[in-house]
């Protein structure tokens, strides 16, 4: 009599878990997870490549010592900064995102220095640089939205009934969003 109370439980809670979406939350996190990890891995590419890209513009601009300093200083913060998709929570994703805008603006100073150089601009290596780094810009974009659209999707999955009810019990939270940077509903200031 016991065993067949277990097989009517269990033949009634089967259809009751396999219908709680456990298994798309699973799903739906990992490509949060997925989405962050091409985030990193064009901020990244970026990283890579300002080396190369301050190292050009140093033999052409030797007195501008102090803006290539602070560009290599912010590659450095920047890379310093890293976040585990497990433990990617609204503090940790401002952090990461302070380091990258800290950098995005000593790249802003960079390019305005680099202005002042046509011979610079004309160096076949510079402009197959910064071709490079305006094309992994966009890239940053792209991948940023597809974070965003995969965060929103499992965002709104895990907060509809009643799967609000399972997410809680089996500890899916809610993920960050990319966030514009503060001040840039303004256009910037570029001066030479």
């Amino acid at each position: 009599m016991k065993t067949l109370k277990h097989l009517l439980l269990i033949a009634f809670a089967i259809p009751f878990f396999t219908s709680c979406g456990y298994n798309t939350m699973v799903e739906k996190s990992e490509m949060v997870d997925a989405s962050w990890a091409q985030v990193e891995n064009v901020y990244q590419r970026r990283a890579d490549l300002i080396p190369n890209l301050v190292n050009t513009v140093k033999g052409y601009a030797a007195h501008e010592q102090e803006t290539l300093t602070g560009v290599i200083e912010a590659r450095s913060k920047a890379t310093s900064v890293n976040i585990n998709a497990d433990n990617l929570n609204e503090a940790t994703l401002a952090q990461f995102q302070q380091a990258q805008d800290g950098l995005t603006s000593a790249l802003s100073k960079l390019m305005v220095v680099m202005e002042r150089y046509p011979d610079l601009k004309a160096n076949q290596n510079f402009m197959d640089l910064q071709a490079q780094l305006e094309g992994t810009e966009n890239r940053i974009a792209v991948e940023r939205k597809k974070f965003n659209d995969a965060t929103r999707d499992y965002n709104a999955y895990i907060k509809k009934f009643p799967r609000v009810i399972y997410a809680s019990w089996f500890d899916f939270e809610k993920k960050p969003y990319f966030k514009a940077e503060a001040g840039s509903e303004k256009a910037p200031k570029v001066e030479f």
